[in-house]
């Protein structure tokens, strides 16, 4: 009961209908509907507060020649100064921009500073009115009646801020006018209960009319501004909150903070559940990233899994930092979809406002470059945005203007590093590896400009020359030479590579067995759900498969009963410490002791020493690669390597 009680004066005080049988609102609708009420009392304040100071003067001027003429001043004056003071604070609280929700707290503040307004005028009958001249007494009377219609002006959407305001006065006339048994007063009494019936009754009327209007506004927004999946904020809403904490930024110096969250590995839970899943798994997501704001903030959804928040009122970096842990944190507990257990976690990257950024566009594009560095950093990591980050994102942007135009300006090229057949002693293929010769730059590792194409598309361009212009090398080499070509994982994205391969091949006139595609298993069967139905595809047309760095990845050995993969690649780390460490030992044995169980060919990457191709030999490894059989070299260069016999001694002994 206690409880029911406080709950029904927190909301009366906080100037909620419902509590007067208008509609009932949930808190963010509540504090909606308070802010549009609070902004338009701002609007009427600055006016009220200066007729509240003219008519503190007014009384003291009636009052002059009163016995209360001391006391009379020094309440005009302080009602008249603290009205100029209220008159400039709410001036400058309109040259902000229009809160979006407003608390109870500053609600019930509103109700008090109306009630204390109030009570200052309600001593004015009781104080003056009795040893006024004729004169003075129709001045307090004229006040007291035009402070009763302007207040009720004031509060008209606020019905609790009309009561608080009116009562004071009300009650001071009430004892004024009880002092004297003239009849007179007695119809004064009568009619100031009529007037203040009709002005509270109009109070009413009018704030149940104006909150149901906003009601039905912020319904109509709603659809506009809300994502109808997760029913969060979408970028129209977020975009409109970011300009607002600008705005405020430049005209009262308030700080905030951008939070922007990306989903790892949500393409997964799509691929491997079917996209209603996804679908759920968002929904969830989206219910307990709110969980975590506090009630005027709000997360929007600016994207297919991104994530959006502004923090304002930020006094501490850390307290960004805080609230990014949190959302990290609710990842912990997995996600039930279906049925089904999905793990989630999600990286987050924050701009602080004005350090890093004071206008739309700065704040986006840093956030996203603090995200980046997150992600790259691993699942559930927090990332502020950082000078250097900025230059970094500059120098990608520059080498992603620069790779557009590559190929049609002919920087791109292949190089060939050979396998060995160690049963028959003989180079038997070659895998294409692309470089890129920058003529300021030099030489770009791919590992700098391969992210940068698979993140902007260019991959596809890339990995279209890349197959066309091997297949037509390849086409001038022996009939029993293949060539290897690494497959990206955003390729297997795009169906459109089954007939790029096609068209290659029969451009080049090459029989499809000459061409062996290599995938990574960690980096493109547990990304792309479609890439199992294309390597099928690619296996029955004739092309061969080899599964590269096995080992590396989460799942090799369900890959291998799933896909009929002609090799597989072992990893160079274990080729490098296989004679020093025994655990690498026993892992290359039993690899090639599986893929012969299996009768899949088996490469071994990175052989540096004599030692260890003797070794692989005595072990029966089918093909090996690396420094020690050749070097990455230019297309004219491999006749040469393949029509030398003095290679064959050399790997012989």
């Amino acid at each position: 009961m206690r409880t029911q009680l406080t709950s029904y004066v927190a909301r009366l005080f906080a100037g909620e209908l419902s509590v007067f049988g208008g509609p009932a609102t949930d808190e963010t609708v509540a504090g909606h509907i308070r802010a549009e009420q609070m902004s338009l009392v701002l609007g009427y304040s600055v006016g009220i507060m200066l007729a509240n100071a003219c008519n503190a003067v007014v009384l003291a001027i009636a009052l002059w020649h009163s016995p209360d003429r001391t006391f009379a001043l020094v309440w005009a004056i302080a009602v008249a100064g603290t009205a100029l003071l209220f008159g400039l604070q709410s001036h400058a609280s309109r040259r902000i921009t229009k809160p979006q929700f407003v608390s109870r707290r500053a609600m019930h503040r509103l109700v008090r500073n109306a009630f204390l307004l109030g009570a200052a005028w309600g001593i004015v009958p009781m104080a003056f009115f009795a040893n006024a001249s004729t004169g003075g007494q129709l001045v307090i009377t004229c006040l007291c009646a035009g402070m009763l219609a302007g207040g009720a002006l004031a509060f008209s959407t606020i019905p609790i801020a009309a009561i608080a305001f009116t009562t004071p006065l009300f009650v001071g006339i009430a004892i004024c006018l009880g002092r004297d048994s003239d009849p007179a007063y007695l119809l004064m009494a009568f009619l100031v209960v009529v007037y203040g019936a009709v002005l509270l009754r109009g109070v009413f009327v009018n704030s149940l009319a104006f909150t149901r209007r906003v009601m039905r506004q912020l319904e109509a927004e709603r659809t506009v501004r809300q994502d109808p999946l997760t029913h969060l904020p979408n970028r129209i809403a977020f975009n409109e909150t970011l300009d607002a904490a600008l705005k405020r930024l430049a005209l009262s110096g308030e700080e905030f903070a951008m939070l922007l969250l990306d989903l790892d590995r949500f393409k997964e839970v799509n691929d491997r559940f079917g996209h209603p899943a996804g679908d759920e798994f968002l929904v969830q997501v989206a219910s307990r990233l709110q969980r975590c704001t506090r009630a005027a903030e709000h997360v929007a959804r600016i994207g297919g899994d991104e994530f959006a928040l502004v923090m304002s009122n930020l006094t501490r970096p850390e307290e960004a930092l805080d609230l990014a842990e949190r959302f990290v944190a609710s990842f912990a507990e997995p996600f039930l979809v279906e049925g089904c257990e999905i793990l989630g976690a999600t990286s987050v990257g924050i701009v602080l406002a004005p350090r890093d950024g004071n206008t739309p566009l700065d704040i986006m594009k840093n956030a996203d470059t603090a995200l980046y560095r997150a992600k790259k950093a691993g699942p559930g990591t927090v990332c502020f945005f950082e000078a250097s980050d900025d230059r970094a994102s500059r120098d990608r942007k520059a080498l992603q203007s620069d790779l557009e135009g590559a190929i049609a300006r002919g920087e791109l090229f292949l190089v060939y590093q050979p396998f060995l057949n160690l049963g028959e002693n003989r180079i038997t293929g070659f895998e294409a590896l692309l470089r890129w010769q920058h003529p300021q730059r030099g030489l770009v590792p791919p590992s700098e400009f391969i992210p940068i194409a698979e993140e902007t598309g260019l991959i596809h361009e890339i990995g279209e020359w890349v197959i066309r212009r091997a297949c037509a090398t390849l086409a001038d080499w022996p009939d029993d030479i293949r060539v290897a070509v690494n497959f990206s994982a955003a390729q297997f994205h795009n169906t459109g590579i089954l007939q790029t391969i096609v068209q290659a091949l029969a451009d080049a006139k090459l029989a499809p067995h000459r061409l062996e595609v290599e995938i990574t298993e960690s980096m493109l069967l547990s990304k792309y759900g479609s890439a199992v139905s294309i390597l099928n595809a690619l296996l029955q047309l004739g092309v061969t498969v080899a599964l590269d760095d096995f080992g590396t990845g989460f799942s090799s050995l369900t890959y291998l009963r799933k896909l009929p993969f002609s090799r597989i690649k072992i990893d160079q780390s274990f080729i490098r410490d296989m004679l020093v460490q025994p655990d690498c030992t026993a892992i290359v044995k039993s690899v090639i002791s599986l893929a012969r169980d299996l009768r899949i060919g088996v490469v071994a990457e990175g052989v540096e020493t004599a030692d260890q191709l003797e070794y692989l030999r005595q072990i029966q490894c089918d093909e090996v690669q690396g420094y020690l059989i050749g070097r990455p070299m230019a297309a004219d260069q491999v006749p040469a390597l393949l029509h030398s016999k003095k290679h064959r001694a050399t790997y012989a002994a």
